[in-house]
């Protein structure tokens, strides 16, 4: 990188892919959790919920963009929502109940935090307030 602000840095091929596996992932880790939440309450859940923290802050360190962050949690919502659909057949992957709802919300609101909390360097990279 150079100088200037993670955010302002060109969109290169590399750093698509990057995003690309990040959304990828996040779908592995959301599709991975609805499999465990419910088989393994209350452990599953928080497992779950660590795992999608894990992924959404680690593409934030791993990139140095909040961009990194967010990859994972749409691939996450996008995959847990598709599996909340009931199928013609009457089947259906979440159990109304308390740790599903809780698994929803749950990752949703950690995937948002992981996303825009970070502090990003400031774009000189130097530790004094801007504006002296």
């Amino acid at each position: 990188m150079t100088g200037t602000s993670p955010l302002l840095e060109p969109l290169t091929a590399s750093r698509l892919g990057a995003y690309a596996g990040l959304t990828v992932l996040g779908a592995l880790v959301g599709a991975a959790g609805a499999l465990v939440q419910g088989g393994w309450f209350p452990g599953g859940l928080l497992l779950a919920l660590l795992g999608v923290a894990g992924v959404c802050y680690g593409g934030v360190t791993a990139t140095g963009t909040r961009i990194g962050g967010a990859a994972p949690g749409v691939g996450w919502v996008v995959a847990v929502l598709l599996m909340t659909a009931s199928r013609a057949e009457g089947d259906f992957l979440f159990a109304a109940g308390l740790g599903s709802y809780a698994f929803l919300l749950g990752g949703m609101v950690v995937a948002v935090m992981c996303a825009t909390l970070p502090k990003l360097p400031q774009p000189d990279g130097s530790s004094v307030r801007l504006g002296k």
